[in-house]
């Protein structure tokens, strides 16, 4: 390592891979790379507390936790498929057109480390903005996550109950049939509520880590890094057993940035996200979460569904596997 490498840190370049910059078939794609080792310089300033997140081999800094991101669109910027730092390749998607999907990126807290992981973010803008790259409905931004020493069942476990925070901010894809599978996150073969296991899943289990299917698309650098944030104090909260009210505070101005300012909105989500825990770790069905659950007035909808699982407040409300007009008008505004 010479002394200028010693005094800029870790550089996030191109590997001059030809079929990196092209758009192949479907799982043809090149193999992402690791890119969650940095230099001492990029984690300086760090506070003791957040050292945790990173082990040193050597003279390198090691993140323990990586995280990776699948940016579906339409279509892609005229001139825009070409290598990036950030992406391993280009691929055809059946369900929405094109995708792009990261490297293995470090997951930090706040640092000259995550600054340049950023940046990365910013390069690959005529990728990532759908005001270039356009996407719909029909897209997702799965992201997949990993922590040194854990597998993918023993995150799972430790991370159910902070999930719910994602049921509540992406719970209109609770009834996308590519991801609502076993919404509860539980192991194979538990008796639980919907638990079919396979790809179409909440979060599916990748056997190294977790890939969360739930996200909606992405459709801007600005909101690809608030989704970074918020998955970093969700998996350091899960890992170091932090208590759930202490997250909620934690991820309150990530989400207060995400919906540029509305601090009424974002205390709606954190309020339907306790609803979504309870339905996680309990199976119990209440009035909060059941037109999410459920779809109602969605083409998607499946009322009914969850029925056997509704808490007592809702079963004296139900009539019939449907609600009625005068209750569904009621919970929908306690929703939003």
């Amino acid at each position: 390592m010479n002394n200028l490498q010693q005094i800029q840190g870790v550089t996030f370049e191109n590997t001059n891979d030809y079929g990196r910059g092209q758009v192949v078939g479907y799982h043809s794609k090149p193999s992402p790379i690791f890119r969650n080792k940095a230099l001492p310089v990029d984690v300086q300033g760090l506070k003791s507390e957040d050292r945790r997140v990173i082990k040193m081999d050597g003279d390198e800094a090691v993140s323990k936790y990586t995280i990776g991101f699948e940016i579906e669109k339409t279509r892609l910027y005229r001139g825009a498929v070409q290598e990036y730092p950030l992406f391993c390749g280009f691929e055809r998607d059946s369900s929405c057109g094109y995708e792009a999907v990261t490297h293995v990126l470090p997951l930090l807290p706040k640092s000259m480390w995550r600054t340049k992981v950023f940046n990365m973010f910013k390069e690959a803008e005529r990728i990532i903005d759908d005001r270039y790259s356009p996407s719909d409905y029909s897209c997702g931004g799965h992201i997949t996550i990993a922590v040194d020493g854990m597998t993918g069942d023993e995150l799972m476990d430790k991370i159910r109950p902070y999930a719910s925070i994602l049921l509540s901010v992406f719970r209109k894809r609770l009834t996308n049939r590519y991801c609502n599978g076993n919404p509860q996150m539980l192991p194979a073969g538990a008796n639980g509520i919907n638990t079919r296991t396979g790809k179409y899943s909440v979060a599916k289990n990748t056997g190294f880590g977790i890939e969360f299917r739930i996200p909606s698309r992405v459709q801007s650098v600005k909101q690809m890094i608030r989704r970074y944030e918020l998955m970093y104090e969700m998996v350091d909260a899960c890992v170091n057993d932090v208590s759930y009210a202490s997250f909620l505070r934690k991820v309150k101005p990530i989400l207060i940035s995400m919906y540029e300012g509305d601090t009424a909105r974002v205390d709606r989500l954190i309020e339907l996200a306790k609803h979504f825990r309870k339905f996680i770790l309990t199976g119990k069905v209440t009035a909060q979460v059941v037109a999410d659950l459920e779809g109602w007035g969605r083409t998607s909808a499946r009322v009914g569904a969850y029925r056997q699982w509704y808490d007592r407040n809702l079963q004296r409300n139900d009539e019939g596997h449907r609600m009625s007009e005068r209750f569904y008008i009621e919970v929908m505004a306690q929703i939003f």
